[in-house]
């Protein structure tokens, strides 16, 4: 017996997973990261994180992929996910440990590839049990996870709660309880549709065909905007101090947090909109657009407070977009019995703008400052909405 549409129940546990896998990432990456290294590092710690950055982003390329073809072969996205969440566990802990750089390097490229075989099954999952007519509300709800992320960094950064070690021992207890409960009690209901992954529907390797036309326009469309949003990620904590040096790690968690909790209505108002009038790509275009004007205002900034504002525009029509696209992706991927590795090729939006942002922070901040690089992070953004197709 098939349905034409999925569970609640399921959508829900599904959302609170990846909920949880921004919360993996999240506070490590633009707060506790970057504090640590910072009070390591010092006037060095732009290069450092560069490097870092560099080395992960090409970690978490490579494991994304081969997690997902290794879910399309197993025909089950459960068990990697599984010992991915373990890894990460495992691993993450173990960020109290360094004080070089090619220690933190070598740290970051096992956690990646850890992180990478949680995460590439489970988005691949929701190809093989969302039907296109729920698929705005799935990025509506897909919205939530970096709000969590955001809530778990200021979690972790409340003042005098925890030192650096057992703050990391936080996020992996967070993590764990998000992801664990649909790893191992969500049963979606089977889907009437020809997007479904079964055990035995998944051959043996074959080569990635070329992308369709909607494909590439999609794939760049999200790069652009990632290439500015991974910028910011890196290195908005050291962008705000710049303005105002007592802005510490728990004002940018907690700043970080405010603005994407409103991107969770925003991103479900604009996905049911999107379903009920069969537009999955207009709201894209918009918020894109908006995300640029963004960063040009960030870039005239001339103090704190106007800085807060311009980025508060930028990162919330960038999670508007990047929530929906995430989810309106997966009608155009053309093969059912290997989304996961055809989700690890679009993983590398996410991904390859850490191998662009190191060279662009490293060669504009130290000559030019801040301000020139948001003029060419906005010049990207503005080119997505040109990119996306009609329809």
């Amino acid at each position: 017996m098939t349905a034409e549409r999925q569970s609640a129940r399921f959508l829900g546990l599904y959302a609170l997973a990846w909920a949880g896998g921004a919360a993996a990432y999240i506070p490590l990456l633009t707060v506790l990261l970057p504090a640590r290294v910072a009070a390591l590092a010092g006037q060095d710690a732009v290069a450092w994180l560069g490097y870092i950055a560099f080395a992960g982003a090409v970690a978490a390329s490579l494991g994304h992929i081969g997690a997902g073809l290794l879910s399309d072969l197993l025909a089950n996205r459960r068990v990697p996910a599984l010992a991915g969440l373990a890894g990460f566990a495992a691993l993450t802990p173990m960020f109290a440990l360094p004080e070089r750089l090619g220690e933190f390097v070598a740290l970051v490229v096992a956690w990646q590839l850890a992180l990478n075989l949680m995460l590439a099954p489970l988005s691949a999952w929701a190809g093989d049990c969302v039907p296109d007519q729920q698929k705005g509300v799935l990025g509506g709800l897909i919205a939530f996870a970096p709000a969590t992320g955001a809530a778990a960094g200021v979690l972790i950064t409340i003042p005098g709660l925890a030192d650096f070690a057992a703050r990391l021992w936080l996020v992996v207890g967070v993590v764990g309880l998000a992801v664990l409960p649909v790893l191992l009690f969500g049963r979606p209901r089977p889907i009437d549709t020809d997007s479904r992954i079964v055990p035995g529907d998944a051959p043996g390797w074959s080569p990635p065909t070329a992308p369709n036309g909607r494909v590439a326009r999609m794939w760049l469309a999200r790069l652009l905007v990632q290439i500015a949003e991974a910028t910011l990620f890196a290195y908005l904590y050291l962008w705000l101090t710049s303005f105002d040096a007592g802005f510490d790690d728990a004002d940018v968690a907690r700043l970080f947090m405010a603005i994407l909790a409103l991107g969770v209505p925003a991103s479900i108002a604009v996905g049911r909109w999107s379903d009920r009038n069969d537009e999955p790509i207009m709201p894209l275009r918009i918020a894109a657009a908006v995300g640029a004007a963004g960063l040009v205002a960030m870039a005239l900034a001339p103090s704190l407070l106007p800085a807060l504002v311009a980025y508060g525009v930028f990162i919330l029509s960038t999670a508007v977009f990047l929530s929906l696209h995430s989810a309106q992706v997966l009608r155009v991927l053309p093969r059912p019995e290997r989304r996961g590795r055809d989700l690890g090729f679009f993983n590398l939006t996410n991904t390859v703008p850490s191998l662009v942002m190191p060279w662009l922070t490293i060669a504009l901040i130290p000559r030019l400052g801040y301000s020139a690089l948001f003029w060419v992070l906005a010049g990207l953004a503005a080119l997505a909405p040109i990119l996306l197709p009609r329809r």
